[in-house]
């Protein structure tokens, strides 16, 4: 079983070893390298933990996908964590840590978490680092760990299958500051302050690996230095691939994070695949639709997949809510319980079929077909205008495309086929965000604000639809606790609350329509 480790840390280097210098473990006074840290505020006393040898084999593809996106996979031996170790980048000096046991294979929990960068690329031994580590603690008054330093003595080779020539070394010394659990971060400002008025300096490489890969092989290319455009957009083809790339790097990212169950992943795997397909339609004259149509009907498929277990999330979300803004008084039954077997019941369901889409060879196929467009986009002769002219034009026809359903919605009664027509309106709105979202590093402020205007529609929009479909979980729900001789007064209740809450929703979109449909920001969009 995987544990996730949230590790916060600073790396610092230190002069290079002498040639010919010992190369085994760094003596106890080797530690004298170290400035006195007690000077650091909250530091006590710093407490030596001795010297161990780490020996860790780092694996990637032959073109370094993982390291692309600062990724590390690695095999280390020695150590309290021995095992497998995968790290995911969560801010600037802050990863997640991802440990499984020692094993001779990568374990099937790490492998499923890098598929959607590695795909069918074999993962293959890069670099090994064999590192001697001095290890301190500092700590406060009363004896608690506030960080641990490290002082590594590494030495790196790059290894044959990963370099396609003989092995290269490098060898150096650097300085490791990681918070203890619960530590604050300050505490590394301090440490920091410290050591530069000791004449150390934060490293020039984020990692171990990216320095061993540097320096022993500074010849390579990465994988997304091969794909990734070098100079800014210029041409309206040059923006929109740029936005499609974005997306198609973010649903690539929420894979992870969507199998390591992190909050809000589902919803943004869902709206990246959500933006591309519209980009995709809304920017016709700038991708040949015959190329993109087949991806944009595989990414609906996706999305629809998705949608069950992010519609589940936010429907319990929503019951949760509503059930717990009542006074128990006129919770009749066992409500709560209902709803949790409820949730429960629809969240394992939906879950389970979100990772099986995941695994799948549809889905990987996808992947790789978004990748090869990428690669070799499609181009009509509308992507080489300038910006200016063609952006705009593409996201009035989403905007008019958008305003002829709202005006035909609001013409209907109250009713199934209203609530139809005004999701139809909903998802309309959406693509004339996405369309302006997609313009703004091009457009400015203009398309800033029309994105704004149609947000707001999207959220009356959207709220009336998520009514729609709590109505449908409400009378489920009375139907259950009917069965099971519960009272069913609650569930009706709350389904009375949607039917007015959509009503106010139904009210309110009018002026929200008029206030969007704004014809000076129309307008000052259509001059650009």
């Amino acid at each position: 079983m995987a544990d996730t480790k949230r590790e916060i840390e600073r790396k610092y280097e230190l002069p290079v070893r002498p040639a010919g210098g010992d190369e085994g473990p760094l003596p106890a006074g080797g530690r004298a390298l170290l400035p006195d840290l007690t000077k650091v505020r909250a530091v006590s006393a710093v407490t030596a933990r001795g010297v161990t040898e780490l020996d860790a084999v780092y694996h990637d593809t032959s073109d370094l996908r993982l390291t692309a996106d600062s990724l590390t996979l690695r095999r280390r031996t020695g150590g309290a964590d021995e095992g497998w170790h995968l790290k995911f980048p969560v801010g600037d000096g802050v990863r997640d840590e991802i440990q499984a046991p020692l094993s001779d294979t990568l374990p099937d929990e790490l492998a499923e978490l890098v598929r959607s960068r590695v795909r069918g690329t074999r993962l293959i031994p890069v670099v090994r680092l064999r590192t001697s580590r001095a290890t301190s603690l500092l700590v406060d008054k009363a004896g608690r760990t506030l960080a641990e330093v490290a002082l590594d003595t590494v030495h790196a080779e790059r290894l044959p299958a990963g370099s396609g020539a003989g092995a290269r070394t490098a060898d150096w010394t650097e300085i490791e500051v990681e918070l203890a659990d619960d530590g604050d971060p300050a505490l590394l400002d301090a440490v920091e302050k410290v050591l530069r008025k000791a004449g150390v300096r934060p490293a020039s490489a984020a990692s171990k690996l990216a320095r061993a890969l540097a320096e022993t092989a500074p010849a390579t290319t990465s994988h997304k230095a091969a794909k990734t455009p070098e100079r800014a957009p210029v041409t309206a083809g040059d923006h929109v691939l740029a936005y499609l790339r974005e997306q198609a790097d973010a649903i690539v990212s929420y894979d992870a994070a969507v199998r390591r169950g992190l909050p809000d992943s589902v919803h943004q795997l869902r709206v990246a695949t959500r933006r591309m397909r519209s980009a995709f339609r809304t920017y016709k004259k700038v991708l040949d639709r015959d190329a993109s149509r087949p991806i944009g009907a595989e990414l609906q498929w996706l999305a629809g997949e998705l949608g069950v277990d992010r519609d589940q999330e936010v429907l319990a979300e929503r019951l949760t809510e509503r059930v717990g803004a009542h006074d128990t008084t006129l919770l009749l039954g066992p409500v709560h319980a209902r709803l949790r077997i409820w949730d429960a019941e629809g969240r394992t369901d939906a879950r389970a079929g979100t990772l099986a889409v995941l695994d799948s060879a549809r889905y990987l196929r996808l992947l790789d077909s978004m990748e090869a467009l990428l690669a070799d986009p499609p181009l009509l002769d509308g992507a080489a205008r300038k910006p200016a002219r063609a952006l705009p034009r593409a996201i009035v026809k989403d905007y008019e495309r958008l305003a002829g359903r709202v005006e035909h919605a609001l013409t209907l009664a109250p009713g199934e086929e209203r609530d139809l027509a005004l999701h139809d309106a909903r998802k309309a709105a959406k693509r004339a965000r996405y369309a302006a979202d997609a313009a703004v590093p091009a457009l400015g402020k203009p398309a800033k604000r029309f994105s704004k205007r149609m947000k707001a529609v999207q959220s009356v929009l959207g709220d009336h639809q998520d009514s729609v479909v709590a109505r449908d979980a409400l009378r489920d729900l009375a139907i259950k606790a009917h069965a099971a001789g519960e009272s069913a007064f609650t569930w009706g209740l709350l389904y009375g609350e949607e039917e007015a809450r959509a009503a106010d929703r139904e009210r309110e979109l009018p002026r929200v329509w008029r206030k969007s449909a704004d014809p000076k920001l129309r307008a000052a969009l259509g001059r650009l």
